[in-house]
């Protein structure tokens, strides 16, 4: 069986629908913090049990009987760390043989501030004696697409990357390439730099954007510390300060990647900027976290 946890959240929700493509419902177990939110999961057939990283004592009846599991990062920022190596420890105790775990972009050499708990967790699961497979995530398209509509509104989009490039690819992307690593059978014991195959800059985004909408919107590159405090009005203020580190680094190429691991892994090309720009026109986002 494989078990995916975060289930109800954004990623989890794609790989599970990716998963059912080729594997049976039964044997798939949704590890979800609140289960009552995954009654739509039980209704087709799948395992839903609960797995609270914040409860370490609810994980290992989840992950019992299965073989595969996918540790997809939590969002505690700060307390990542524990709770990720308390979710590799029950997985073992319970005889998971297999861990796919979504961690950032070159997160061994990565200045970004996202990129410690990630590596802690990455050196805790390779210790840990179980087959692994490391998918370095890189940044995803609806970070930034869910401001279009701001962005549109007043004129520019704002940010603190300057000319650095962003291999971003959809997070239905990632949810495919995690979903295949699950159910196959050769990725075991890899690391996997999983960007897309077109980087781009902010401006070129604001250009892209602006040759769909017709409205001209341009990009207003700001210092890490305003950017800062900008975010800060609307995002809690820890989660502000990596947005903002992230811009910054990404400035100096840390969210760049030329391997194109990604698109073999999918046996497509990733999804193209123009692609991510009309689905999000499509569909706005509720918010822009």
């Amino acid at each position: 069986m494989i078990v995916v946890t975060g289930a109800t959240g954004q990623l989890g929700r794609l790989v599970i629908e990716e998963l059912l493509k080729t594997t049976d419902a039964e044997n798939i177990i949704a590890a979800v913090r609140t289960p009552e939110k995954a009654k739509g999961f039980a209704d087709r057939g799948l395992q839903v049990r609960e797995a609270d990283y914040a409860r370490p004592e609810t994980l290992p009846t989840a992950f019992d009987g299965a073989s595969r599991l996918l540790l997809i990062s939590g969002n505690d920022l700060g307390k990542r760390e524990e709770q990720h190596k308390d979710v590799i420890d029950a997985a073992k105790a319970a005889g998971v043989s297999f861990v796919a775990y979504t961690s950032i972009l070159h997160c061994d050499t990565s200045p970004v501030l996202l990129a410690a708990e990630h590596l802690a967790t990455e050196r805790y699961l390779l210790s840990s004696g179980l087959a692994y497979s490391l998918l370095r995530n890189g940044w995803y398209y609806e970070n930034q697409t869910a401001a279009i509509t701001q962005a549109v509104q007043n004129g520019a989009f704002i940010g603190a990357s300057g000319d650095g490039r962003f291999a971003a690819a959809s997070r239905s992307d990632y949810a495919i390439a995690a979903a295949r690593v699950l159910t196959r059978e050769n990725h075991e014991n890899t690391v996997l730099e999983l960007g897309g195959d077109q980087p781009y800059t902010r401006a070129e985004l604001a250009a892209e954007v602006s040759r769909q909408t017709g409205k001209v919107t341009g990009y207003n590159n700001l210092s890490e510390m305003e950017y800062k405090k900008v975010l800060s009005s609307f995002l809690p203020d820890a989660l502000a300060a990596v947005v903002a580190d992230a811009e910054a680094c990404a400035a100096q190429g840390a969210l760049d990647d030329s391997s194109r691991t990604l698109s073999r892994l999918l046996g497509r090309p990733t999804t193209s900027l123009a692609e991510a720009v009309e689905s999000a026109l499509r569909t706005p986002p509720a918010s822009h976290s």
